[in-house]
């Protein structure tokens, strides 16, 4: 389901959040301190997250109550004022021992610290909503249910910014519980996570993702908004780190504001944007009338997609429902953290967010990240894809195809296993390995060594045992080149998936005339699209693998043209070409006999890629 509007103005935003967020309101519980609108299970028990929806559904509802909310219709006026009043009880009700509703005590690395940043923020950006009117045994009772926090061990991670917030609350509201100790503890564990540039890595080395705009950035833009006056200089340095990272960070989108779908916690979709509204609203000296663009360009794409049931519910996926590339963090009420990039609402009508011109970025063609250990390339097309190395992450579910695939693409998403074969496995844009007739099919978990260039990315891996291979990618201006430098004990297969494209859209489906199949190519010519891969050194067959549904994010049915090789004990060089394009209109005939293919030359102790007028040279490890 689809829940869609213009997107234009602050009133259209708020339009546009009241419909996303009213099919919730008869899920509330009698007391209004929790949320329920699903059975799915998490890590955590149903307690904490019926509570996390209750929670989550504030980080657009507090910025929406900061205004004055002027040039909106009684009736839109009269909707958020019983918005206000359930909210209000929820968080009476909620902090209230004694009530039959009450969240429940915090221990160890609780859901729960989680939550407390939505609540805390919405607290101070709407105090006439939900402080003031409190009496002073509720506000105890709200300042004790927070203090828990405080004796009570939190991750090494993003998850230090939610004490840290909650200090901040304390300080700034003149609690007694304001505890100076956490929270310089707390700031160095922050501080250990920063590498420079803007980047800071998410409480494990290597994972550079989503966490670090929508979670480290947004946090600390929090902070420098609400502590400005009180610690200058700390703020100063959390909203320039912020502006540095901006640089690198829009990279991640396409110009009109589409995201590369990249890491975990994928289901937050929009949240991507969140980081935007954030620099909006702390007054970070960035140029506005992108980051407008940014944000609601992202808001218009996502208002496009199903990502709501029929009962109007935001649900766990991505483009679709899909429980298969979901976290064990993910609870019914999770999805709503994406509530974040309505932040925006917080800024009154008149602030200069809302009256300047959308302005698209300018992007240049390739762009290494260094701190992200990757390569971002937009192509002429729009297209616009990361090429990463060395990122890692602990097992969220389904870890390996969030970091360790070989480029990630806005236009077609990646896919997620169900199992080690390869249609249900959907190795695309990765190599997958399995011993020879086992049809056990393995991809990279980790790297020996890897390094980023300007020009290509390289690392070293062992997919299975007996098999090391050595994987340089070369990103072009179309499509990139793989050379698999395979270094084997053991007679084994190897598929070199490519791009993973829908095999339908809207009422067209794939025909057998619009795939072109040859010993070296598989390409699929879709009305839709495009994507295709081309053996150029080595005994590959070109096959068109369809994956099993709902294995990509983006698209529940999808084929993913490989390159296949059978290889016996020993060395060996092979070296592939995958391009791939959602352009829509009509149908490109025999793109894959018209597509200009790059070349490969092979010397003594270099592999030579030709493609227009680049020359590319890869030392041999051999």
């Amino acid at each position: 389901m689809k829940i869609k509007r213009e997107i234009y103005t602050r009133t259209d935003v708020v339009l546009l959040f009241l419909d996303w967020v009213r099919p919730l309101k008869e899920h509330y519980s009698q007391g209004a301190a929790n949320l329920e609108i699903g059975d799915n299970a998490s890590h955590y028990n149903k307690r904490a997250a019926h509570m996390e929806g209750y929670a989550r559904v504030l980080w657009g509802l507090g910025p929406l109550f900061a205004s004055k909310n002027q040039n909106l219709s009684p009736t839109v006026l009269s909707e958020i004022a019983s918005w206000k009043k359930l909210v209000r009880c929820g968080l009476i009700n909620g902090t209230d021992p004694e009530h039959e509703e009450y969240w429940g005590d915090v221990g160890d690395y609780d859901q729960k610290m989680v939550e407390m940043a939505a609540i805390i923020n919405a607290i101070l950006l709407s105090p006439d909503t939900l402080w003031e009117p409190l009496t002073s045994a509720q506000h105890y009772a709200v300042c004790q249910w927070f203090s828990q926090i405080n004796h009570h061990e939190v991750y090494n991670n993003n998850w230090r910014f939610f004490r840290i917030l909650v200090n901040m609350f304390f300080l700034i509201k003149g609690c007694p519980d304001y505890n100076k100790k956490r929270m310089e503890e707390d700031w160095k564990v922050i501080e250990q996570c920063y590498e420079g540039d803007g980047w800071y890595f998410d409480g494990h080395i290597g994972q550079k993702d989503y966490y670090i705009p929508f979670a480290m950035h947004y946090y600390g833009l929090l902070y420098s908004a609400y502590m400005k006056n009180r610690e200058p200089e700390r703020c100063a340095i959390l909203k320039h780190r912020a502006e540095q990272f901006l640089d690198d960070f829009l990279y991640w989108f396409d110009c009109s504001g589409r995201e590369v779908p990249f890491g975990r916690s994928l289901t937050y979709r929009f949240a991507h944007s969140a980081f935007f509204s954030a620099l909006a609203f702390s007054e970070a000296k960035v140029d506005l009338s992108v980051l407008k663009h940014m944000v609601l360009g992202n808001l218009r794409y996502w208002s496009s997609q199903p990502i709501f049931d029929n009962g109007g519910i935001m649900t766990i996926g991505y483009h679709y429902p899909n429980l298969i590339m979901s976290e064990h963090y993910n609870a019914p009420g999770s999805p709503y953290w994406s509530l974040k990039t309505f932040l925006i609402l917080a800024l009154p009508e008149a602030h200069d967010f809302w009256q300047c011109k959308e302005q698209e970025p300018v992007f240049k063609g390739h762009k290494i990240l260094e701190k992200a250990n990757m390569i971002a390339v937009h192509e002429d097309s729009g297209h616009t894809l990361l090429f990463p190395a060395g990122q890692h992450s602990h097992n969220f579910g389904n870890t390996q195809a969030k970091y360790q695939k070989l480029v990630y693409s806005n236009q077609f998403g990646f896919s997620v296993q169900r199992g080690h074969e390869l249609e249900d496995g959907a190795f695309d844009n990765t190599l997958a390995v399995t011993v020879a007739q086992e049809n056990e099919w393995h991809m990279k978990n980790g790297e020996e060594y890897y390094y980023v260039t300007t020009q290509f990315t390289r690392m070293k891996y062992m997919p299975i045992k007996g098999v090391m291979v050595e994987t340089v990618v070369i990103p072009l201006r179309k499509g990139h080149v793989r050379i698999h430098f395979i270094q084997s004990d053991i007679e084994a297969e190897y598929a070199d998936g490519g791009f993973a494209i829908q095999t339908e859209w809207e009422e067209q489906e794939m025909t057998p005339e619009m795939i072109y199949l040859t010993e070296e190519m598989a390409s699929c010519d879709f009305p839709w699209g495009n994507a295709g891969a081309v053996c150029l050194k080595g005994s590959g067959q070109a096959r068109i693998i369809k994956a099993f549904p709902n294995t990509n994010l983006m698209y529940g049915s999808t084929v993913i043209p490989t390159i296949y090789y059978c290889l016996c004990a020993g060395t060996h060089c092979v070296a592939d070409y995958f391009f791939g394009d959602g352009i829509r209109g009509e149908i490109s005939t025999n793109i894959g006999k018209n597509i200009e293919i790059p070349q490969v030359v092979c010397q003594s102790n270099m592999v030579e890629i030709l493609y227009q007028s680049e020359r590319i040279a890869i030392k041999n490890p051999f």
